[in-house]
């Protein structure tokens, strides 16, 4: 009995220090999740940078409104079409274009286009640009005459005068308003016109003379009755045919009395 009491008491202190044992293990640590490397974004390339904002085209822009046909095509002709998109993309103070209307246009004289040389034509397109922009507001405050890709000076007069509904423009040959906006942003204005402006430098010589005046009538004069002088021959025949006459009828009278007393 003793032998079995030494012998569980063997196995229970045993059993204690195996306890102590993996008591004093330290204990695993748990397994981490690989750690997730996040790549860094590739450099941007020159193709895939951002694009600059893009170039405002005027041709467009007229072409999505209509009715500009044929102030579209002198844009092309003269060029002037490419001047636009230079200074739109060089430009700090923007554009402002009067954009007549094709029944502007054919308001003009018969073959008035026709007539132009590729000089003036270019000048024609180049008066309708307004080197500044200009939002409806402030043609209040603009001063006149304004200038223009065409140049300044008497021969290039352009004035606006703004009213609380309407923008007038003249230019000493063309009389006409805003009639609406075709675009507007912070660098670029397009307001349609019914009318083409017409710059006195080129159209002035060629604008039908004025009719002549017409003399003042002159005063009537009074008539004067001619004289009729007879020359003293004239007056000698007379007297001598006065005369004669008197004698024949001296005569008659005389033979008629000595005819009467013979009876």
């Amino acid at each position: 009995m003793k032998q079995q009491l030494i012998s569980s008491f063997s196995i229970f202190l045993l059993f204690l220090h195996c306890a102590n044992t993996f008591a004093q293990i330290p204990a695993a640590a748990p397994a981490q999740a690989p750690a997730v490397v996040v790549a860094p974004p590739p450099a941007a390339t020159p193709t895939q940078a951002a694009a600059p904002h893009g170039i405002t085209n005027v041709t467009k822009i007229l072409e999505k409104a209509g009715h500009f046909t044929i102030f579209i095509r002198l844009l092309g002709s003269t060029q002037e079409e490419g001047h636009l998109f230079s200074a739109l993309n060089d430009s700090s103070t923007g554009l402002t274009i009067f954009a007549p209307t094709d029944s502007a246009f054919s308001e003009l004289k018969s073959g008035t286009l026709n007539t132009l040389r590729d000089g003036d034509k270019s000048e024609l397109v180049k008066f309708h640009v307004v080197p500044t922009f200009l939002s409806t507001s402030q043609f209040q405050t603009v001063s006149n005459p304004l200038g223009t890709w065409a140049g300044t000076g008497s021969r290039l007069p352009l004035n606006v005068t703004s009213y609380p509904n309407s923008v007038n423009i003249t230019t000493g040959l063309t009389n006409t308003s805003l009639s609406g906006t075709v675009y507007t942003d912070n660098q670029l204005a397009i307001y349609k016109i019914e009318k083409v402006l017409l710059p006195k430098d080129i159209f002035a010589s060629n604008a039908p003379a004025p009719a002549p005046v017409a003399p003042a009538p002159e005063k009537p004069t009074k008539a004067v009755p001619a004289v009729t002088v007879e020359s003293p021959a004239a007056s000698v025949d007379i007297s001598s045919a006065l005369i004669f006459t008197n004698n024949i009828l001296v005569g008659s009278f005389g033979l008629l009395a000595s005819a009467m007393f013979s009876l």
